[in-house]
């Protein structure tokens, strides 16, 4: 009940099959999240201006990058590839959009096809956002993230050595710290997912009646995949939760394992 496939169980892992290894703790995974992220990241912001607001906006296509005024852009919704850019009336599908204004603070960062990086959104590297994925107005990446295809990092979210797979929503004011994400997760507004401890050691998880030491200073949650998450609701470091549960608003749940389907209140 804590293993990898326990918690996402909708499909195969790609391109993290490294990171989640079948017999071990789900959480190894965040312990392994930084060299694995150094290993397959494929940098392809190179040549953009680092370190401060975009002077204009780019566009990222089969590895050249182009300036807004060569091309026309229809601002739609990324996540269901309605992200449109044309050059010389040619639709160039899987176009990828950087918008004046957003900043990229290395080269370490991977933009996959169609994704759009708003105005005022800051990434670290080393970084993979995947296909189709909107970071929104404010999203603060910090480095060591791996998101997946069709995702949302939103308004004021802040994202942190942490995983979101395919589908995965945080789409207002959240905090995610070192912790996963599984597919179609929706996390409500104001959603925090805490991940430091306020006494000093690591943190550890009750399943069942065993209480099994993580080993880990830094551990926020896993949530399995369909998880949702209320409004303003919080989670405690090492939260487990099991696909398809729900937390119901301004809900503090954990820390320990909640199996699939819970209603957390």
């Amino acid at each position: 009940m804590i293993y990898p496939h326990d918690f996402f169980p909708s499909g195969d892992l790609a391109p993290l099959e490294d990171l989640f290894e079948l017999n071990k703790p789900v959480w190894e995974a965040l312990a392994r999240l930084k060299e694995t992220l150094q290993e397959i990241v494929a940098p392809n912001v190179v040549g953009l201006p680092l370190a401060e607001p975009l002077p204009k906006t780019y566009v990222l296509y089969e590895g050249e990058i182009l300036p807004r005024e060569e091309v026309e852009i229809t601002y739609g919704d990324a996540t269901k590839e309605k992200l449109e850019v044309s050059y010389r009336g040619r639709l160039l599908s899987g176009a990828s959009v950087i918008c004046a204004g957003a900043v990229l603070m290395d080269e370490a960062i991977e933009l996959g096809r169609g994704v759009l990086v708003e105005p005022g959104a800051l990434i670290k590297g080393p970084t993979i956002i995947g296909d189709r994925t909107e970071v929104r107005q404010g999203a603060y990446v910090r480095g060591y993230c791996f998101v997946g295809r069709g995702c949302v990092v939103g308004h004021t979210t802040e994202l942190k050595s942490s995983v979101m797979l395919d589908g995965a929503k945080a789409g207002h004011f959240a905090y995610l710290g070192d912790s996963i994400l599984g597919r179609d997760v929706n996390l409500g507004a104001g959603t925090k997912l805490a991940n430091l401890k306020l006494t000093r050691g690591s943190v550890r998880v009750k399943v069942g009646e065993e209480l099994i030491d993580t080993g880990l200073r830094k551990f926020g949650a896993i949530l399995g995949d369909g998880v949702q998450t209320g409004c303003n609701s919080v989670t405690n470091p090492g939260t487990l939760l099991g696909p398809g549960s729900l937390v119901l608003p301004n809900t503090t749940a954990g820390p320990g394992f909640f199996p699939p389907k819970s209603l957390v209140r």
